[in-house]
């Protein structure tokens, strides 16, 4: 009855989509130093501000915890929630782009800018759906509550907050991974390690790379001593490998530019690792102490062969590991580890086989992740999967990831949507894109299982 309705709302309000998406990726809502009632930064609280100004606009109430989150609410609010998580928080823009990064230029039908996929057009979707049900009136037996953080890319600080401060709704989904439905997350083991600076006889002289552990650089730099006997033996490396690296010398100083393949963490195949490479050729230099550890036990590696850790399940698929970060700085040499791991894994048996393959470095912090899972045949899953189905007429089956959602925070939570199966993968990646077509289709697939799982 409501459904024919509600579609052709959102097909009537794709412009406003356009407008507000673009309004949204405008502000580098990158997380930053701490301020008075900004938590994150001053831009994410700008981002939040400007979210909450514009549900208000569409006549939702909303409610601002302190610069951590925000939520909106349709129906009563006596009535049982169902959650619709994201997130408003980006990665750092990183290398490789061909456009302005918080444009939001607009070409054949897309919109491009760091966020547009990630999470900021499917949040603004799952709002569209929302605010079709409001305009059709559509009697409601439980309320939707959408809930927007600030700290997803990081450590979920925004999660713990709202948490503490409102009852947390326990069944929902995020629109912050892909179609038809996401019902099994890995675990998460995020480590950070340290060991004093030595190298062996190889001069490195600068070595600061990554900016957050869950990206795969695809660039990465170092200066080293050896003037043009250094540059010779780095193209000869080159040759032997076919990996690419960009050499430049003033006689004395050798900087180099490693050029891999970014991704998200969560992805690893495919993609190259461009610090993993500085490693690899370091260790061809003769570099000794904990680089050569770092190049031994992990180098390009993403499966965690090398680290002792390699695993895999039926469920969930294969443990990945990413290097995101490698500093050298104030004497120390600083890395962090990513691992996304299958349903069954042992986290203790794994900290302990990555410290004893990680000989001089210890532990700064380990920090670890349970994995989630929702049965395939229950009624959250199964609503989700027909709603899917019924808009696109594809097939409609769950899946597992290794990427990390706040399906997470929810006793019985997803992460559906908002890619589509033959989607590129976009996350944390150079001219990251949505199209506009797409995400009304997405906003349509929500709205849909919004009136299966609240509709009187």
């Amino acid at each position: 009855m409501y459904r024919e309705k509600v579609n052709a709302w959102i097909d009537a309000h794709r412009q406003d989509y356009i407008d507000m998406l673009t309004r949204w990726v405008r502000i580098p809502s990158i997380k930053s130093e701490a301020e008075k009632d900004a938590p994150f930064g001053p831009e994410l609280r700008r981002m939040l501000d400007t979210a909450a100004q514009d549900i208000r606009a569409f006549g939702f109430p909303v409610r601002v915890f302190d610069g951590y989150a925000m939520d909106a609410t349709l129906g009563a609010p006596e009535a049982e929630p169902v959650a619709v998580l994201g997130h408003l928080d980006v990665v750092p823009v990183g290398d490789g782009w061909t456009r302005s990064p918080f444009g939001a230029e607009s070409e054949n039908g897309r919109i491009y800018g760091r966020g547009t996929s990630d999470d900021k057009g499917p949040s603004i979707a799952a709002l569209f759906a929302m605010k079709a049900l409001a305009e059709c009136a559509v009697p409601l037996r439980r309320s939707v509550r959408l809930i927007l953080g600030c700290d997803e890319e990081s450590g979920w600080e925004d999660m713990t907050w709202y948490a503490a401060h409102t009852q947390m709704p326990e069944i929902g989904f995020s629109p912050d991974a892909g179609f038809p439905i996401i019902n099994t997350e890995k675990g998460m083991l995020h480590a950070k390690l340290r060991a004093p600076f030595t190298t062996g006889g190889v001069e490195v002289k600068e070595f600061h790379n990554g900016e957050r552990m869950n990206v795969i650089p695809g660039e990465a730099n170092m200066t080293l001593g050896g003037g043009e006997a250094t540059a010779e033996k780095i193209r000869a490396f080159a040759a032997r490998t076919g990996l690419e690296y960009d050499i430049t010398t003033d006689g004395t100083d050798v900087r180099v530019t490693a050029r891999g393949i970014p991704g998200h963490a969560a992805h690893p195949e495919g993609k190259r690792n461009a610090i993993g490479m500085l490693l690899l050729l370091l260790r061809d230099l003769g570099v000794q102490g904990p680089l050569r550890t770092l190049a031994d036990a992990v180098g390009c590696e993403y499966d965690g062969a090398s680290l002792g850790i390699k695993c895999r399940d039926e469920l969930t698929g294969p443990l990945t590991c990413n290097m995101g970060i490698l500093w050298i700085e104030n004497g120390s040499i600083t890395f962090t580890l990513d691992c996304r791991c299958p349903v069954d894994a042992d986290f203790e048996k794994m900290k302990a086989s990555i410290l004893a393959h990680l000989p001089g470095f210890t532990p700064v912090s380990v920090e670890v992740k349970a994995p989630h899972h929702v049965p395939a045949e229950s009624d959250l899953v199964r609503s989700l999967l027909a709603a899917y189905h019924e808009e696109t007429g594809l097939p409609a089956h769950p899946q597992s990831t290794g990427g990390g959602t706040y399906a997470k925070v929810l006793k019985q939570g997803v992460a559906f949507g908002a890619s589509f199966p033959d989607d590129p993968d976009l996350a944390h990646q150079a001219d990251e894109y949505v199209s506009v077509d797409q995400m009304l289709i997405a906003a349509k697939i929500y709205a849909n299982a919004l009136l299966r799982l609240c509709a009187e």
